[in-house]
């Protein structure tokens, strides 16, 4: 029988939990490593154990640690099971810098993630030392990405329950758009992003973060001043993306917001889409630590 345990032999090791501005319990992992810090921030609909491809390249050079942002993994959920206000995941990112004690690490995040460490520097100028930002949900006024609407009311359509840990792994290994991630990764979000559902000898997972709180994440995209605000950025920030899809997905947008920001440079990948951090982790990670080396 396959197990939500047994389908990451070697998780990260759990971090101090950390209890947010409003009281939400955040949960932090720790990947090892030695070096100077970075967090790893994750995107909309999964969680910290997703970046373990990433993370376990990255600890030959870095101290690396990673959160459950509000409402996935196990963190806990908005005290209204609503996260139309982006600007709590910004809140949250900086009591967890500050909770694990870290001198100015650096940040590198994935679509929301992205966004996330980018509003947190704007309000806290100084708290990272660099960032690195893959497709970056920062949305200009008046436009929206093409896919918001279809994201939300696909999220609200999500399958949540399944009968097993390994028919849930079958599941999104089988059809897009999780069929692209590396080996492993899907079992890593199955892992941490389910729970045991019925009762005693039940073998059935669902989901951690309801379809209908997801979609609430993808609807507050427009709602932030992340894009206003690029400007005021003074400290060295990479915009990465996928080509695949990017002409109509978030990737369109990499260029364009690396010319508001100070000094930003932008980078795309040819082979990966969207899920890049997920789908080629060693190719990211290589990358993100390049970006954020102190000789850049």
């Amino acid at each position: 029988m396959t197990t939500l345990d047994s389908l990451v032999p070697e998780p990260p090791r759990p971090g101090p939990r950390v209890t947010a501005d409003d009281g939400v319990e955040l949960a932090t992992w720790d990947f090892g490593g030695n070096g100077p810090p970075i967090v790893l921030v994750h995107a909309t609909g999964f969680h910290a154990w997703t970046w373990l491809g990433v993370a376990s390249a990255m600890a030959r050079t870095h101290r690396v640690w990673a959160f459950d942002q509000r409402g996935h993994g196990t963190s806990g959920p908005s005290p209204d099971h609503s996260y139309l206000d982006w600007s709590s995941f910004a809140a949250d990112l900086l009591v967890v810098v500050d909770a694990l004690g870290l001198e100015r690490p650096a940040g590198a995040g994935h679509s929301l993630g992205g966004a996330s460490l980018l509003m947190a520097e704007q309000r806290r100028p100084g708290t990272f030392s660099s960032l690195y930002c893959f497709e970056p949900i920062v949305i200009p006024p008046g436009r929206s990405l093409g896919g918001d609407d279809d994201l939300a009311v696909g999220a609200r359509r999500r399958r949540q329950t399944f009968p097993s840990a390994e028919a849930a792994v079958d599941n999104f290994r089988s059809k897009p758009p999780l069929s692209v991630l590396a080996a492993g990764v899907v079992e890593a979000y199955v892992a941490h992003g389910f729970a045991p559902a019925g009762g005693a000898g039940s073998e059935a997972v669902t989901l951690r973060l309801p379809g209908a709180e997801e979609a609430t994440v993808y609807e507050g995209a427009v709602h932030t001043d992340v894009y206003d605000r690029l400007g005021e950025l003074a400290l060295p920030v990479t915009v990465a993306g996928g080509d695949i899809g990017a002409s109509t997905g978030p990737g369109r947008l990499v260029d364009h917001l690396a010319e508001l920001i100070p000094g930003a440079r932008s980078q795309h990948f040819s082979d990966l889409g969207h899920f890049g951090p997920m789908e080629g982790p060693a190719a990211v990670a290589d990358a993100i630590t390049e970006a954020v080396s102190p000789h850049r």
